[in-house]
């Protein structure tokens, strides 16, 4: 297709086919009877939708086809959650369970209604491809996870893939042509629950030698190591065949993904869609302290060596040092702290520590950990204490958005004439990894009270309906460069 006429059929889908019939985002628009015949016939021209297929009435109802299906969105939503581990309204599916098993089905059989082509990688990365007119260029490509942190919501990640399905499935009904082929990705386990492993399927795909390599030793707590799981699964496999895993930078010419903020910021500003620019930059650190422990009673205070207070102590230095960056981009958490042997009537002779944090700006967020590394030495030496590990488990680069894919991305919120707003992400996501095999961006919905990771996690359907349109066209606009 040249590019006068991609611009064509890109004018009409966003402009006046969009706004009129993808639901009409901005409420009614004068003369739009002219515009969506005008669409038409571009669609008919250019795209191979014939006219008499038509039948809307350019309220953006059932009948047009351009419209989000939210009721079904939200039923599969409803559908997905009920393979769980826990009770609703929690969701828990952790990777390779008979849970997560049965979503993986459920994610493969709306693929297969859509008549995608499906493939799955060694690991169970899920593929759905709708071949464009010229199926030998990258493909355009988005997705997300559907696994889920015990008792968490059913949101997070969940409408990256089954939104994403969704879009497809309107450009479907729209008579749409892609040129370069649309392509929905479900990524294995996005949350480290089971292995400590974050974005595993898309970190192999990214080709993280270092990480084909520890899966050969890696086991979960159970002690049930990773091939075992895999294969009870059902994904048999070598240690080599990790490596099939690996993507080349030419296999996409673009991924988005959709996803629900996970912070306050949108819903508390009135704002429909954000446009991401970057995601921070993440690091884990393991920590352990040893002390000598004793009865609570019998050890006078000056004479312990208490490795719990070591702990606590060292939990406030990352506030402080991460508060004296100066940035409010740096953030730090420390979400484990264990006690041995965890009895009240015990000095802790042992502390576990594990700590995250988090920077767009890589060389401040280093800085922070080497002075959180530095009041580790310091606590051990000032209580008598071992220090007997600081481990940085993972220490990845940030990653910035694409600035054809943010192009893309502001161009169909401003034809679905929905306010937006240029935003990082401090969040993991697998488009941090995607990033470094293909221009990457994200579009992220508001979320009820930012709430994520627990069962109150909520999105409406407006906001979900708001984000498949951004990213439909968003894949429109990206299929036919």
């Amino acid at each position: 297709m040249a590019t006068s006429a991609a611009t064509r059929l890109l004018a009409a889908l966003a402009g006046a086919a969009v706004l009129v019939l993808l639901g009409g985002a901005a409420g009614a628009v004068a003369g739009h009877d002219d515009d969506a015949a005008a669409a038409r016939r571009t669609m008919e021209e250019f795209a191979g939708f014939p006219a008499s297929d038509y039948r809307g009435d350019g309220d953006g109802g059932s009948s047009s086809p351009f419209y989000v299906d939210s009721d079904g969105l939200q039923r599969q939503i409803d559908e997905l959650a009920s393979f769980s581990d826990s009770p609703a309204p929690s969701v828990t599916r952790v990777l390779y369970s008979d849970k997560d098993v049965q979503a993986r089905r459920y994610i493969k059989g709306i693929m297969n209604q859509l008549g995608l082509s499906i493939r799955e990688d060694a690991v169970g990365n899920i593929f759905g491809r709708w071949e464009g007119s010229e199926a030998g260029l990258g493909a355009v490509a988005t997705g997300s996870h559907v696994d889920a942190i015990p008792f968490s919501g059913k949101y997070d990640g969940v409408v990256g893939v089954l939104g994403a399905l969704e879009a497809i499935s309107m450009l479907k009904r729209s008579g749409f042509q892609p040129k370069r082929s649309l392509e929905v990705i479900m990524f294995t386990s996005e949350e480290p629950t089971r292995f400590g492993i974050s974005c595993l399927g898309s970190r192999l795909m990214a080709g993280s030698e270092e990480l084909a390599l520890s899966l050969k030793e890696t086991v979960d707590n159970q002690n049930v190591s990773f091939f075992y799981a895999a294969d009870s699964a059902g994904y048999k496999m070598h240690p080599e065949e990790l490596h099939n895993v690996f993507l080349k930078k030419d296999d996409y010419f673009a991924f988005i993904e959709l996803h629900i903020e996970q912070g306050p910021i949108l819903e508390k500003e009135g704002i429909k869609i954000g446009v991401v620019t970057a995601i921070a930059a993440p690091a884990s650190i393991k920590v352990e302290f040893e002390g000598n422990g004793g009865h609570a009673g019998a050890v006078l205070m000056p004479a312990r060596n208490d490795a719990g207070l070591a702990a606590a102590e060292l939990a406030l230095a990352v506030e402080k040092h991460v508060l004296e960056s100066g940035s409010i981009d740096t953030v730090g958490t420390v979400g484990i702290l264990q006690l041995h042997p965890g009895a009240i009537n015990s000095i802790p002779s042992k502390s576990h520590v594990e700590i995250d944090v988090r920077d767009i700006d890589e060389k401040r967020r280093n800085n922070v950990i080497e002075k959180v590394h530095q009041s580790a030495i310091e606590i051990s030496k000032n209580r008598g204490v071992v220090l007997s590990e600081f481990k940085i488990i993972n220490q990845d680069p940030p990653a910035l958005s694409d600035k054809s894919v943010i192009s893309a991305m502001e161009f169909a919120a401003k034809q679905l004439n929905l306010e937006y707003k240029l935003m990082i992400s401090r969040a993991y996501h697998d488009s941090l990894f995607m990033a470094r095999i293909s221009p990457m961006g994200m579009i992220f919905i508001p979320c009820y009270k930012g709430y994520s990771h627990k069962p109150e996690e909520y999105a409406s359907p407006e906001d979900m309906a708001n984000g498949v349109k951004v990213l439909a066209l968003t894949m429109a606009r990206l299929s036919l460069q």
